[in-house]
């Protein structure tokens, strides 16, 4: 039951910024944007780790949960070191998968360098 919840979450949110690429006018970019600020909104307010709790994956690995993920290193740091946590937080709480992504991105670019057209 905790795949299939998973799965629909995840694909809810897939298919609801599906939805917003093809029948707006707006890009990628601001619909992934916009995911993100949605995630940092609802994990502000309490409603986001209600629906990590229930969905897990489903609702960490899109965009949404690396929004979540933002608010809550913040709110956590802030409580622990006052206002210097607003600043200092949303980086801890994603250094793990920003190193990930450094890291990879690095690996890649020297496994396949670029070369001219």
């Amino acid at each position: 039951m905790e795949y299939l919840r998973a799965f629909l979450v995840g694909g809810l949110i897939c298919v609801i910024c599906q939805i917003m690429i093809d029948k707006t006018a707006l890009t990628p970019a601001r619909i992934l944007t916009g995911c993100v600020v949605t995630g940092v909104a609802l994990g502000a307010v309490g409603i986001y780790p209600r629906l990590v709790d229930w969905a897990g994956a489903g609702a960490t690995v899109p965009l949404t949960g690396f929004g979540n993920l933002l608010a809550e290193g913040t709110r956590k740091a802030v409580e622990q070191d006052g206002l210097l946590g607003a600043l200092t937080g949303p980086l801890t709480a994603a250094a793990g998968g920003i190193t990930a992504a450094v890291l990879f991105g690095t690996l890649a670019a020297v496994v396949f360098p670029s070369r001219e057209k």
